[in-house]
């Protein structure tokens, strides 16, 4: 068996498609743009590039960037300053403080601080609990993209058996409790799990998100499961020259994709698709705010 291959840089372009279509919807009938702002504290350069992606790609679906880069040794009062501003201003419809914030900043205090409506990142306490609770929530977007791949390879999901390789706020909770809304049956393994590659072999749906480089391997995998994993790990690739490093994922892809029924590749899998995600939760955020219908296929 050879895997087939999940390709979330198509998948991506679809979903950024989409968003496009709705904006121009909201533009022509509302007279609405929505608008997503970006925060951006310090010069961390994998941050740096990452923002700009994301300025590029909400220009190109025809929605307002609204970036705000600060100083590295910005305060705690001032980055909250500049979040009530965003919260009040009506063309911002998502807000995003990126992440890591240097050390002397409180994050969970910043991201609470954010309107929760506004939370494209799906971080803030309010949507983790409306998440958990099964309600109406901004969801994140690294998890609603894996969501949104599986509907599309699987159809509906009710009923698999799903398990979840890592217990990450960011990832592997709020992709349990996606899971759980979709009737799969849940379970989350982590580093303290006993038997934890006997318990993968159970998974119709395996997700890994440890960040641990090819952790899970083809052994650990049922036939013919759909595998998604959302690793991104540098290693030493030395076939490549002295220095050089090359990305791998959480699972052993060559060994994997010769069990697995499908499989997302590292690069190209889960990245491409969570920018694409948060231009989608910019859109609903901007539908919600003004009472209009949600962009269908495009949320959990």
């Amino acid at each position: 068996m050879t895997a087939q291959i999940i390709d979330g840089k198509a998948f991506a372009a679809k979903v950024r498609a989409k968003v496009a279509e709705h904006v121009a919807r909201l533009k022509e009938v509302h007279h609405i743009t929505p608008g997503l702002a970006v925060v951006l504290v310090g010069e961390d350069p994998a941050s740096e590039v990452y923002v700009r992606n994301k300025g590029k790609q909400t220009v190109e679906v025809g929605m307002k960037s609204f970036e705000h880069k600060l100083d590295a040794d910005t305060s705690q009062a001032d980055l909250l300053a500049l979040i009530d501003r965003l919260n009040a201003d009506p063309a911002v419809h998502g807000i995003l403080v990126q992440l890591p914030l240097p050390g002397h900043l409180n994050e969970d205090l910043v991201i609470n601080a954010i309107d929760p409506a506004k939370d494209v990142d799906g971080f803030h306490i309010s949507n983790v609990g409306l998440l958990g609770t099964g309600q109406k929530a901004m969801v994140p977007c690294t998890p609603l993209g894996c969501l949104m791949m599986l509907r599309d390879h699987l159809g509906a999901l009710s009923g698999l058996n799903a398990v979840v390789v890592g217990r990450s706020n960011i990832v592997g909770k709020p992709m349990a409790n996606l899971l759980l809304r979709d009737s799969c049956t849940v379970t989350i393994a982590h580093s303290r799990t006993k038997d934890i590659d006997t318990l993968c072999r159970t998974a119709d749906i395996l997700v890994a998100a440890v960040g641990r480089p090819e952790m899970v391997t083809g052994d650990w995998i049922k036939p013919g499961a759909t595998v998604i994993d959302v690793g991104i790990n540098r290693i030493d690739a030395p076939e490549k020259g002295p220095g050089k490093t090359r990305l791998v994922g959480d699972v052993a892809f060559d060994s994997a994709a010769q069990v697995a029924g499908a499989i997302t590749p590292v690069p190209g899998g889960v990245g491409p698709m969570t920018i694409a995600c948060l231009l989608a939760n910019t859109v609903t955020a901007c539908c919600r705010a003004h009472g209009l219908a949600e962009p269908e296929g495009l949320t959990a």
